[in-house]
């Protein structure tokens, strides 16, 4: 399939989550729509931009209005529509939480690579060869264990706590989850638990975090060092809001 018959064949089934409210959010429909379309990994730069998908969910209202004879549909997708992404410090923040990882020495039993930064960098390095423009889940990876610069002995609740509203609920999910896939793999999680996991859209998603947080712990590769990482997490922003 050619980049830009791909592109838009996302741009317009991401247009359709939208419009049929399955998805509020740009970025999820987006994501969803990449899964949909291609079973293989798809480049940054075939994904559509908000506006494509804005523009597209237009053309469908318009349609709607048209077979309807309404003059001004109203529905919650109208609002999406209008919804600006607000502008905040969050990189900064990442990077304020992400630097001090390289003074905390882990175990070179579990973690023969050494210092929590190597690790969390090698673990966002693999996260992008898999799924280069999921911003949410590159973020899990790049973040899941700033907390341990903090309290090791509760690093996921403290690092989501530090991270607070600079990241999205989907985010959160992955990083709060992570110690849950580990415990599945291990045979530890309770059944319950396990179901709750599993009935998630983003389990396929996690279970892939979890196997590249055993496979980030190699010494002597090379990884991006934190600038890059970021720099890169913000161009695909910036890419969709442009």
């Amino acid at each position: 399939m050619k980049p830009s018959k791909l592109r838009r064949q996302i741009t317009l089934v991401a247009a359709r989550l939208i419009y049929e409210q399955q998805e509020s959010k740009f970025f999820r429909a987006r994501n969803q729509a990449a899964r949909i379309v291609s079973k293989t990994r798809v480049r940054a730069l075939d994904l559509p931009t908000n506006e494509e998908i804005r523009a597209e969910v237009r053309s469908l209202v318009a349609k709607t209005a048209l077979v309807n004879h309404e003059d001004t549909p109203s529905a919650p997708w109208n609002q999406v529509l209008a919804d600006k992404p607000p502008v905040t410090d969050r990189f900064r923040i990442y990077r304020s939480l992400l630097l001090p990882l390289e003074d905390v020495q882990q175990s070179p039993r579990s973690h023969p690579e050494g210092d929590a930064l190597y690790h969390s960098l090698q673990v966002y390095d693999l996260a992008r060869e898999h799924v280069a423009y999921d911003e949410e889940f590159l973020l899990a990876a790049l973040l899941h264990d700033v907390g341990k610069a903090i309290d090791s002995r509760d690093h996921v609740n403290t690092g989501l706590k530090a991270l607070g509203e600079t990241i999205t609920e989907r985010t959160a999910w992955f990083i709060g989850h992570h110690p849950d896939a580990q415990a599945l793999r291990n045979g530890s999680l309770g059944v319950r638990a396990k179901r709750r996991l599993q009935e998630s859209e983003d389990y396929d998603e996690l279970i892939l975090l979890e196997k590249l947080d055993r496979e980030g712990r190699r010494s002597g590769v090379f990884v991006p060092d934190v600038d890059e990482a970021l720099e890169y997490i913000q161009s695909l922003e910036e890419s969709f809001e442009s």
